[in-house]
């Protein structure tokens, strides 16, 4: 009988036992999904304001983060002209940034505005953001750029200061913002709004450093112990980035291979030593893509709709952009396209080699871009002398850009190197089969049909020469003249998920483990 009421006492302490086991797990996963208030700190983001992809980052990764239910406010300069431009409505707040700095006291005025409720706090100073360009005339560079780009740290701290929740996360992209986690750590840990915040610091593009004279230092009050070479010291210069990526709490890059190549020598751009002394923080994050804008299903830009599955569209936007552009109506000839700055960067002098012999095989091209003038001046050259078999627009043209995805067989980003890229990722989602060189993001989005024939999305090749990129061109168009193979690769395009979704939750992740 006793041993009955045992059992009886240690069964119901084990249940009492177990339910404590579950409310305190229910507890700690609350704890985990607790919802963050991030402030994300950059120098252009779309739609208000736009030079590259940096842009397009830092107005759709908020975004997602949002739809995962955390607050994000992002702090952008007022570029007053471009955001009119963009025709994006903005409200004066009443509320103003003081600063001091090199000898002249600011006021700089707040503004806000929402894009699909998404909220963005606009930093107004019209000497240093009311310019016609965002980082310097065409083709150059403002001398005063560190001095604006610091006035930007500082009254973006000042602002979030003025939030209404203490930030938990701020996350900074590329050298703009690459001081922002050192002043935080150093001149604004008297502020407890932001005092605990944690840093997150992207690298979109490790070619771009900002890197000043040292005569900067103490006209505009920078912390003058961390001038050394374990921190800004680069040279006898200033190195915004390596302000960055000294004091943030984590550096992320773009995609996982960059995150690897920015250790080399190859890529590291003299800072792979510097990077390899802080690998133990670095990861890497592929870009994801705005499908929702990005989507030939429901795209107006485009003479006919399509989408996987339903592709029949896509031979009305060939045939309506070979009419526009006056290209033969060749049903033998592939269309192989290209959208890109004409820098070295992005392997135009590989291009150039090879277009005359592609003119001789048959093949059409449809170029836009804009960049070195001397390549313009030879693109120009060989669609006047072939004008029924390539056309080059020199410039961008949105609208254009889109019709060129639309109509493309294939599309060419030869990079010599990638940190992410968002061409591939447009033209799959458009059914333009991509050939890219294996580097950076282009390697990791981009699945080669050589490696992989039955989820093919592309095709790649290694070296950065003319006869490797031509060979890889000459067997997408090979494939191509294959009906089925090439419906089967362009479904794989088309479905693949580029959205910023994953994207989002591995940040949301990462942030969350740095508070943890």
């Amino acid at each position: 009988m006793y041993s009955f009421f045992f059992a009886a006492f240690a069964k119901r302490h084990l249940l009492l036992a177990q339910l404590a086991v579950m409310l305190l797990s229910h507890i700690i996963e609350g704890w985990n999904m607790a919802k963050l208030n991030i402030v994300f700190i950059a120098s252009e983001a779309a739609p208000l304001a736009k030079t590259g992809g940096l842009a397009d980052v830092a107005g759709a990764l908020p975004q997602a983060l949002l739809r995962l239910g955390h607050q994000v406010t992002v702090i952008l300069p007022f570029y007053r002209k471009h955001i009119a431009a963009a025709g994006i409505k903005v409200k004066a707040l009443k509320q103003t940034v003081p600063l001091w700095m090199d000898g002249v006291d600011y006021n700089a005025p707040l503004h806000e505005a929402k894009v699909d409720g998404l909220r963005f706090l606009l930093v107004e100073q019209d000497d240093f953001f009311g310019r016609d360009g965002i980082y310097g005339p065409p083709g150059g560079a403002y001398e005063d750029n560190f001095p604006r780009y610091l006035f930007f740290c500082r009254a973006a701290l000042e602002a979030a200061t003025l939030l209404k929740k203490p930030v938990d996360i701020f996350h900074c992209h590329d050298w703009q913002t690459g001081f922002v986690p050192l002043l935080l750590k150093t001149q604004y840990q008297h502020q407890p709004k932001i005092a605990d915040a944690k840093t997150v610091f992207t690298i979109h593009n490790l070619a771009y450093q900002g890197v000043f004279p040292s005569f900067w230092l103490h006209r505009l009050g920078l912390p003058a112990d961390d001038y050394h070479t374990g921190c800004y010291e680069f040279y006898s210069q200033i190195n915004c980035m390596k302000a960055g990526i000294a004091a943030a709490d984590h550096i992320s890059t773009v995609s996982q291979t960059y995150a690897q190549e920015i250790l080399t020598p190859e890529y590291g751009c003299h800072l792979e030593g510097f990077l390899g002394d802080h690998a133990d923080k670095l990861s890497g994050i592929v870009n994801g893509l705005d499908v929702e804008n990005w989507n030939p299903a429901t795209d107006t830009a485009i003479a006919a709709t399509f989408q996987a599955g339903k592709m029949q569209g896509k031979a009305t936007c060939k045939a309506a952009l070979r009419k526009e552009m006056g290209l033969a109506d060749d049903a033998d000839a592939p269309l192989l396209t290209m959208i890109s700055r004409l820098a070295e960067q992005k392997g135009v002098d590989l291009l150039l080699d090879c277009i005359p012999k592609w003119l001789q095989q048959g093949y059409q091209l449809a170029i836009l871009g804009s960049g070195e003038p001397a390549w313009e001046a030879m693109l120009h050259g060989l669609a006047d002398s072939h004008p029924q078999q390539m056309h080059f627009f020199a410039g961008f043209n949105e609208q254009l850009a889109r019709q060129i995805y639309a109509a493309g067989d294939i599309f060419l980003m030869p990079s010599r190197f990638e940190p992410c890229g968002l061409g591939q990722l447009m033209s799959m989602r458009y059914a333009n089969i991509p050939v890219v060189r294996a580097t950076g993001g282009l390697k990791d989005t981009v699945t080669d049909y050589t490696q992989d024939k039955k989820n093919a999305t592309g095709f790649a090749f290694s070296d950065a020469t003319p006869a490797a990129f031509d060979e890889a061109v000459n067997t997408a168009v090979n494939t191509w003249q294959k009906p089925t193979t090439w419906k089967r690769i362009m479904g794989n395009a088309a479905r693949r998920d580029s959205s910023w979704d994953a994207s989002a939750a591995a940040y949301a992740e990462m942030y969350q483990s740095l508070i943890d």
